[in-house]
């Protein structure tokens, strides 16, 4: 591998970027982005990956241009957090997300499904979870967040984060901590808009950043950065991402990390909208972050290439830092690929381990005093179909939908697919159908925010027939029901959820999660 003192000044900063493309294979426009600029490492998403054995074409592919064009290996990144942040397909084994593993009640199933990913990710050629989330979900309308983050508190986090961290690092893979320095009390996405987050240092040393602290005591090598403002840190109106104060002065001198920092997407409107990409990713450099990501569009990424260089050539860059960021950069290469992996088993053991722990995440917030309602004859399974919730999570939607597939398991009743935000003339039509039925089983997914789903739950509730809720995606969608209905935190809207919930549901399973949050109303019975 080529070392710092080998290596021209475009070299350099190409090491400094990491960026995407659409698609199955890399585009002309993107491979020119790798020759003439020498960009040196890569993100992967959904919309790059049809099956297992593509994917390990396309890393191969992807690796040997890199190499051959700068003479580094690059990383190859990707967020496979689990549950709703997963890129593999459907077909490969995923994991179930943050705070479905903290619902098992065991940190030691954080740390194999860290195992399990990193296993999985490096059989084809990805070295470089962008994971875990360290957020502490602490406002229950998070749009972004919610079940990507292990609970509500620091305690929580720190534990199943620094776990899931170890697994990650012992099945050979890097792994980042998200999103510094904490994306979990706010009300905005900053993929859409631009966050603040009114904290003094000392009240984010008591909560936000106990987590990172955590993780990076575990051995995390990188530490990913949010698009947010924090004007008690930093008072000039620039997110984090973009301070210096934070990234140099919080990050590397107080909290005294040494490992690399990377970006968030520089394409997200809380950059783009405000700042512009291409300045935004010249600011995260001079701040201090290491590894910049321009995840979507390579004309971009070429722009911000170009800027970059003119601002090391006038002396804006300063190259001394330049060298000492890609020296880190090199090294943190080198030790990813010496890494001596472990493993959790064959396929078939990790698909049933993931499986496992899914089962034992679903929780029974509160059920009935005669405990869960049978379904009986003729059940009602209806719920919205699958949507994007938030751009974190994958472009497009499953196909399948929650009421069709419990219908499917069932083999009996009607499965009723409803409007993801019902309005008032849809719930009346869908309470006078469910007038015929023995029992109701309704799936919500982010009921809190799009209230007509609640609003739909409730009038169902009124009806007073045997109703059994199930939250698959933030559990903040059960608050407030009557005691008559039985409402179960499922965490995610995936086939492998439905099939572990169906047993529940039929009353030949018991829910055994236990809920790691402070902030529903009511506790798991």
């Amino acid at each position: 591998m080529r070392t710092l003192q080998e290596m021209t000044l475009q070299e350099k900063l190409g090491q400094r970027l990491a960026a995407g493309f659409q698609g199955l294979e890399p585009p002309k426009e993107f491979l020119r982005l790798i020759k003439e600029y020498k960009v040196g490492n890569i993100i992967l998403f959904r919309r790059n990956i049809q099956d297992g054995p593509q994917l390990k074409k396309l890393c191969a592919t992807l690796r040997k241009v890199v190499e051959e064009e700068t003479g580094v290996t690059p990383f190859i990144t990707i967020d496979q957090e689990g549950g709703v942040v997963t890129r593999l397909p459907e077909s490969e084994v995923n994991i179930p997300g943050a705070m479905a593993v903290a619902a098992t009640g065991n940190p030691r199933n954080a740390y194999d499904m860290g195992l399990l990913t990193a296993q999985e990710l490096r059989s084809y050629g990805v070295d470089f979870d962008l994971a875990p989330v360290m957020d502490i979900n602490c406002n229950p309308d998070n749009p972004v967040i919610g079940v990507r983050s292990y609970g509500d508190t620091p305690e929580r986090v720190a534990e199943y984060g620094s776990q899931m961290v170890r697994g990650l690092l012992d099945g050979g893979v890097y792994c980042s901590l998200k999103h510094f320095p904490g994306h979990g009390d706010t009300a905005v996405d900053s993929h859409l808009g631009l966050p603040c987050i009114d904290r003094s240092f000392d009240e984010l040393m008591q909560r936000e950043l106990k987590p990172f602290i955590a993780g990076i005591e575990a051995g995390a090598p990188a530490v990913m950065t949010t698009h947010i403002l924090f004007p008690q840190i930093e008072p000039e109106h620039i997110p984090a991402t973009m301070s210096r104060r934070i990234m140099t002065g919080l990050l590397r001198e107080k909290l005294g990390f040494g490992g690399i920092i990377i970006s968030d997407c520089m394409e997200m409107d809380a950059i783009k909208k405000f700042y512009g990409t291409v300045n935004g990713v010249l600011a995260a450099m001079k701040a201090g972050v290491d590894l910049v990501f321009v995840s979507q569009t390579p004309a971009l990424a070429a722009e911000a290439m170009q800027n970059a260089r003119r601002a090391a050539e006038n002396g804006e860059l300063d190259l001394a830092e330049l060298d000492v960021s890609v020296q880190r950069l090199l090294e943190a290469k080198a030790q990813c690929a010496a890494m001596q992996p472990k493993t959790l088993g064959d396929e078939a053991a990790c698909r049933a381990r993931a499986e496992e722990v899914r089962a034992a995440s679903i929780t029974a917030v509160h059920l009935p005093q005669g405990g869960m309602p049978a379904l009986g004859d003729n059940p009602l399974f209806l719920g919205c179909a699958d949507y994007r919730s938030t751009i974190a999570s994958n472009g497009e939607s499953s196909g399948f939908t929650f009421p069709e597939e419990m219908r499917r398991h069932a083999d009996k009743g009607t499965a009723l697919v409803t409007d993801k935000d019902p309005g008032d003339a849809e719930i009346a039509e869908v309470v006078s159908q469910a007038a015929a039925h023995s029992c109701i089983v309704l799936g919500t997914y982010n009921g809190h925010i799009l209230q007509g789903q609640l609003r739909l739950a409730k009038a169902l509730a009124a009806t007073g027939l045997p109703m059994i809720l199930v939250a698959l995606r933030n559990p903040y969608d059960l608050r407030n029901m009557p005691d008559h209905v039985a409402a179960l935190a499922g965490w995610e809207y995936t086939r492998p959820l439905f099939d572990a919930l169906w047993p529940v549901l039929n009353g030949t399973a018991r829910p055994t999660g236990k809920l790691p949050l402070l902030t529903l109303t009511k506790a798991a019975k």
